[in-house]
């Protein structure tokens, strides 16, 4: 079998999860005010979670013939994910909004992943997004809780 559409998925998110990853560190880099000291530190360990995630995706796009995007230029022309300037403006509440919509994409693009690997029955691919969105799903709980929200998860 081929797994097309399973590829497809996969590399949407090679793509979503190196944009991600570079969102996060440039706020990472860009954050000041109150909160800095508890969230500075929580942003590297979502960068960790994404870099892990990106090599096991990237490694089951490869181990199904597939082909990883892999330069800068596919990942800008293909990731969902907003690019922008970073800017030394913005509150931590605004950060951590865009932290939760970067992972609400990759949440949506894992969501795709099993759609695809479970039509294709491609199990080990299916098992990788599930317990990727499961994970991530946590995050976003977590990150909307922080700023007053619902995780609005539902498909």
């Amino acid at each position: 079998m081929s797994y097309t559409k399973t590829k497809i998925a996969l590399n949407q998110l090679v793509a979503d999860l190196v944009q991600g990853h570079t969102v996060l560190h440039q706020i990472h880099w860009y954050m000041r005010g109150e909160g800095f000291l508890f969230y500075h530190p929580k942003l590297d360990k979502y960068m960790d979670i994404l870099s892990e995630q990106l090599d096991t995706v990237s490694e089951r796009l490869i181990t199904i013939d597939g082909s990883p995007y892999s330069t800068l230029k596919e990942f800008a022309e293909h990731t969902k994910i907003e690019d922008r300037s970073g800017q030394w403006n913005t509150s931590i509440s605004e950060d951590m909004h865009r932290v939760s919509t970067v992972i609400r994409q990759l949440v949506e693009d894992y969501q795709q992943g099993v759609d695809a690997a479970s039509e294709e029955g491609d199990a080990a691919s299916e098992d990788i997004c599930t317990g990727y969105l499961r994970d991530l799903q946590k995050v976003l709980w977590m990150l909307q809780a922080e700023i007053g929200k619902a995780p609005e998860i539902e498909r």
